[in-house]
């Protein structure tokens, strides 16, 4: 991997999202070779990927170089790389561009969608995890309104201008707030010829309740913001199977669509070398104590999503947000200069700063320890805050200037199809 030889600990890092960007930056001007390896040059600021794949923002206006945010640090080193496996014996991590030894080792490779061994559902739903998975539903949606001014099949019209989302937490009432509010201003512009109307969008989730994990208040409010923006919102509802027409649930309720969304669910992204049992919990997360050490070594930490740190509060591992991995990130960072000195080190405290969702223009939840608010002043802080995590000035400046123009103008630029993406269908 042609990393220089050092008298320094080597640290090695996998993974730059939150957890993996907020260590790198906390050890970066320690006496430590800091390497960070990731299959992406850039970090992703994932609370927005719904803006990309429904036209409100460019992808590159949520990501940002890797390189750049360490770029002033002399014993940081990034290398673009696919990690393989990790031989914990021999203290080596196994890429597709080589083969890199490490004193200690932290792996901070997130989360990935869990379709909870459904393999239909797998191949013919879309995923919203990453940018070019955004981009391939943003093409997907524009396409299907393009096919469907083609049709004279009234039944393959109204599947192709059918949306089916499954999962009612932040991601999926966030997007179907969105495609609600393009079905109402945008489409009716852009497909003039177009019965528009006829389009429907169905959020499903499994529980009695959106927003899982907010408080009540939050849940119904929500659920209000989205059937006044026309969203079907089907609660204890279960998606059985999907065969790229036809959704099927645990009910007698059945959706004819070409496109169904999945966000009902993510599990921690394990490499090899750390997937056996011994060391998985439920949500195929690494178990980790109370200073992020991997169950059976000291020189092993996980963080951020792929990390289960079981407490009182949370025992099936804190919550897979942003919040937890950036604090886990700052604090393990402070340990690993301890335990490098040979100091003890602090058990992590996650200190729980509240969770927001926004539902579209004006329609916002937000959920403070001592305060909950919605409306348009929730709108406010959920906009002030996204603002302010969003890494760069650049980044900051592009989004506000396209939520501004958006929101005084009534448009969303960005739907574009820059690459067209074709579904898999069943034969």
């Amino acid at each position: 991997m042609n990393i220089p030889r050092t008298s320094f600990p080597r640290v090695v890092i996998v993974g730059g999202g939150f957890a993996g960007v907020a260590l790198a930056k906390k050890l970066s001007k320690q006496e430590l070779q800091v390497v960070l390896l990731d299959k992406n040059n850039y970090h992703t600021f994932q609370p927005l990927l719904y803006q990309v794949s429904t036209g409100g923002l460019e992808p590159d206006s949520i990501a940002y170089p890797i390189r750049k945010i360490l770029k002033d640090f002399p014993n940081f080193h990034f290398r673009l790389a696919h990690v393989q496996e990790i031989d914990a014996n021999h203290g080596k991590v196994i890429t597709d561009i080589g083969v890199l030894k490490f004193d200690y080792l932290v792996v901070a490779s997130g989360s990935k969608t869990n379709y909870f061994g459904n393999t239909e559902i797998e191949k013919y739903s879309m995923a919203m995890k990453t940018i070019p998975q955004s981009l391939n539903l943003r093409s997907l949606i524009l396409e299907n309104f393009e096919d469907a001014l083609l049709t004279s099949d009234l039944n393959e019209r109204n599947a192709l201008m059918n949306f089916v989302i499954v999962g009612g937490g932040p991601t999926g009432v966030e997007l179907a707030g969105a495609l609600a509010e393009i079905k109402k201003v945008i489409l009716p512009k852009d497909y003039p010829d177009l019965d528009t109307r006829m389009a429907q969008i169905h959020i499903i989730q499994s529980g009695d309740c959106l927003l899982k994990g907010m408080s009540e208040k939050a849940s119904q409010k929500a659920e209000d913001f989205l059937e006044k923006l026309g969203v079907n919102v089907w609660k204890n509802v279960r998606v059985t199977n999907y065969n790229g027409k036809t959704v099927t649930t645990n009910t007698d309720l059945t959706f004819e669509t070409a496109t169904l969304i999945w966000a009902a669910g993510v599990k921690g992204a394990t490499i090899k070398g750390l997937d056996a049992q011994e060391f998985l919990v439920r949500g195929n997360r690494l178990l980790v104590n109370e200073f992020n050490q991997v169950k059976g070594f000291e020189n092993i930490f996980a963080v951020g999503d792929v990390a289960c740190m079981q407490t009182e509060t949370y025992p099936n591992g804190l919550p897979m947000m942003a919040q937890p991995a950036i604090q886990q990130g700052h604090q393990l960072g402070d340990n690993m200069i301890r335990l490098i000195e040979k100091e003890p080190m602090k058990p992590f405290k996650y200190k729980d700063k509240g969770a927001m969702a926004t539902i579209g223009r004006n329609k916002a939840v937000v959920d403070l320890r001592k305060f909950k608010f919605q409306g348009v002043f929730a709108w406010y802080v959920w906009m002030f805050v996204h603002l302010f995590f969003l890494i760069g000035f650049r980044n900051r400046m592009v989004v506000f200037v396209n939520w501004v123009y958006n929101y005084v103008r009534f448009d969303r630029e960005a739907r574009l199809i820059i690459r067209p993406f074709k579904k898999r269908l069943k034969p």
